[in-house]
């Protein structure tokens, strides 16, 4: 399946420590045709930089790859409704804050916001987790996504289990492979995998 056309809405939240994970499968996306909205969380919007990130370098690239200024807040995420409906939308990095909300109906920001609009039109949202808590807290809610109509899951698993045994990566080199699956309905398999 071809990318080439696809409204693509890409939600992006605060697990800063990954933000350099996602440029490459943004310009893959981009290179295979696709039209790419990048949506952001209040957190990347509001925090200038931290050990692990620079706010405006990392927003300047997602904007050239993209060829658009993102979305960063309720107002600006509206636009995806009825009006402008994205064919997917794909939440990466997905993180345990972000997941916690998409699982108790909670729109209070720009990426939920999308979320649900993506949603209430019937089209798929593909998740990349990125969490600490996948195997604690979150567990109940990433289940409760795993069985929720046209939610999917970019293939995940433990990254570190000795030191950090509840924490799960999704796996982007399954990014394209999880969105075409998703246009077509279907989870790709197996959604659990060793992590490298």
């Amino acid at each position: 399946m071809t990318l080439e056309g696809k409204k693509i809405g890409f939600g992006i939240t605060s697990s800063f420590c990954t933000f350099t994970e996602i440029i490459e499968p943004l310009k893959k996306l981009k290179a295979l045709g696709a039209d790419i909205y990048p949506i952001i969380s209040a957190n990347v919007a509001q925090f200038k930089s931290s050990r692990l990130h620079d706010r405006d370098t990392f927003l300047a690239e997602v904007r050239e790859i993209c060829g658009r200024k993102e979305a960063e807040n309720i107002i600006e995420a509206e636009i995806f409704g009825p009006g402008n409906p994205l064919d997917i939308m794909v939440i990466a990095p997905a993180t345990g804050n972000t997941i916690a909300k998409l699982a108790n109906g909670i729109s209070d920001g720009a990426v939920p916001m999308a979320a649900k609009a993506t949603l209430r039109n019937g089209s798929p949202i593909v998740l990349a987790l990125f969490t600490n808590d996948a195997l604690g807290a979150n567990g109940v809610n990433i289940m409760k996504l795993y069985n929720t109509k046209n939610i999917f899951f970019v293939p995940f698993g433990q990254d570190d289990p000795i030191k950090k045994p509840t924490s799960m990566l999704a796996d982007l080199d399954f990014l394209e492979e999880t969105i075409n699956c998703a246009l077509d309905g279907k989870q790709i398999q197996p959604a659990l995998i060793g992590y490298k």
